[in-house]
């Protein structure tokens, strides 16, 4: 019973932790000794070092000997090493998910997700389609069936999301049109593995460029 509700502290810690890193509450270089972190979630010590140190295993921050923990910034350079990992493993997973038994209620919650994307574009509500866009590309790493794949992805998944909450805020506009998510969401139903990668591949690339484009008109250094 301890046992149980240790994990259950650490979880909660980990996920209060991780979701105001991923929302900017925590901005990258934010810097706190773990006492102060601790006393900021009302908890113990104990479970919040645990989840930092779970962080810290995801690149989201580093832990520094006496000075507690800082949030990990995200450079151009990162980007593009970012981005050009995803391309390859994304390309991998939507091959993997066009060849794999893919029942339809995953197809048609990948449909639903674009459709609320759409929606959110016509509101012009950026940060709803940035979660929905978040939501699509983890969706079509589970449809692999590879759960490493699945695991390493949503990893990376966690830094672009990261970005997007800040530049495409800054550009009040997405990052990429959902058009090829269609195409790759129908690639992917049709059985056409290699044009489901390329489509993924193809359009990660792309992703970059217009991230590229943004941190650099914006004037930012790092997000």
């Amino acid at each position: 019973m301890l046992a149980k509700v240790k994990s259950t502290r650490v979880d909660s810690a980990y996920d209060r932790l991780k979701d105001e890193i991923l929302q900017g509450v925590l901005p990258p270089g934010y810097q706190a000794p773990e006492p102060d972190i601790a006393s900021r979630l009302g908890m113990s010590r104990t479970p919040v070092r645990e989840a930092l140190i779970r962080l810290e295993a995801e690149g989201l921050i580093d832990l520094i000997p006496r000075r507690g923990a800082r949030v990990v910034a995200i450079s151009q350079k990162d980007f593009r090493e970012i981005f050009e990992i995803l391309a390859v493993l994304e390309g991998l997973a939507a091959h993997a998910a066009a060849k794999f038994d893919v029942a339809s209620d995953p197809l048609s919650g990948l449909r639903q997700v674009l459709e609320e994307g759409e929606t959110a574009l016509r509101a012009k509500d950026i940060s709803a389609w940035a979660q929905l866009d978040d939501t699509f590309h983890r969706l079509v790493a589970g449809m692999s069936g590879n759960d490493r794949l699945h695991s390493e992805i949503c990893s990376l998944l966690d830094q672009v999301f990261r970005a997007n909450s800040v530049l495409l805020r800054l550009n009040n506009a997405p990052a990429a049109r959902d058009a090829t998510h269609r195409k790759i969401v129908d690639a992917i139903a049709a059985g056409e593995a290699e044009q489901a990668a390329e489509l993924a591949s193809a359009h990660r690339l792309s992703g970059l460029k217009t991230m590229d484009d943004l941190l650099r008109n914006s004037g930012l250094s790092y997000v």
